[in-house]
């Protein structure tokens, strides 16, 4: 008879020690920090000085460096921004995804179900939808992330088209080409439609997928997770998804004031689907008024 390889066999071991520690009416907080690597040159910063990039990083912290706390139980989670009372002028200069804020995203494992709370130029949405489940692939590599032991996961997932944390700059050398060739022939053109080069978006690209590694620890026994993160059969403490890792870095378990885990309720309610039909409609009537201006500045 073969015997189990020791990583699978300490995985059930923790699996069961863990399993009746929970009751059904547990809940748990889980706090994590998320950060959003940007390099400065892909967006048009290698002419900058050293010192002029340090201080356009240092504006940006705030926007890509956020924490955030989990609330959970067995069933539902809220995931939502600790928000921190900033310094005077911090962030100030980059307004980057302001007007696109995203508040509390709840989640529930038994209906599938996860709203997200959204603000988009001034008018708050409730994003309603299906919670999508994520095809994770199990490794018997694990790590430890604090007291905790964790194992690691690996999963390929989409990207929402306006997901800046994977924006991109188009900058091959058949693009730039491309984009020459149209800023002469707008030049050259009288026709009213809007070329490539009118476009502020055409330079920007999100890819359609992005590998994820997660760390899920089995001694909390509950499949949730951080942002859109859930389904392993444990507490996820780590996410490295493309620029952004999400780190967990301080965990209550059954706190002695409970949360209740409550849907956010104010907003249109729309599905994802909906949702960025919205924001093509809003970024198409930008790409209108900005191609006008650079057409009526050609003009005179």
């Amino acid at each position: 008879m073969k015997k189990l390889p020791l990583k699978i066999v300490l995985l059930f071991t923790v699996l069961f020690a863990s399993s009746n520690l929970f009751a059904q009416d547990f809940q748990g907080k889980a706090y994590y920090v998320s950060k959003t690597t940007m390099d400065m040159d892909e967006w048009g910063g290698r002419d900058m000085s050293p010192e002029r990039k340090k201080q356009m990083m240092e504006r940006m912290k705030s926007f890509l460096e956020k924490e955030y706390v989990l609330t959970f139980s067995q069933v539902e989670s809220i995931y939502k921004e600790d928000e921190k009372l900033e310094a005077p002028g911090a962030g100030r200069g980059f307004r980057m995804g302001g007007s696109m804020t995203g508040g509390p995203k709840y989640k529930n494992v038994k209906t599938k179900e996860v709203i997200q709370d959204q603000e988009f130029f001034g008018k708050q949405f409730l994003i309603k939808d299906e919670l999508k489940t994520i095809e994770w692939k199990m490794g018997t590599e694990t790590k430890l992330i604090g007291q905790y032991t964790a194992f690691k996961a690996t999963a390929t997932v989409p990207v929402d088209r306006f997901d800046w944390r994977s924006m991109r700059r188009s900058n091959s050398d058949d693009e730039k080409k491309e984009k020459k060739k149209a800023d002469k022939d707008s030049v050259k053109s009288t026709n009213t439609d809007i070329t490539k080069s009118d476009d502020p978006l055409s330079e920007i690209e999100v890819p359609k997928t992005i590998d994820v590694v997660a760390w899920y620890t089995p001694q909390i026994p509950v499949n949730q997770g951080p942002d859109n993160y859930w389904g392993l059969p444990g507490l996820i403490l780590e996410v490295n998804a493309d620029r952004t890792t999400i780190l967990c870095t301080k965990i209550v378990l059954n706190p002695s004031d409970k949360e209740t885990i409550e849907q956010p309720k104010k907003g249109e309610v729309v599905t994802q689907a909906e949702y960025t039909e919205i924001i093509t409609k809003k970024m198409q009537e930008m790409r209108e008024m900005y191609g006008g201006r650079n057409r009526g500045r050609r003009g005179h």
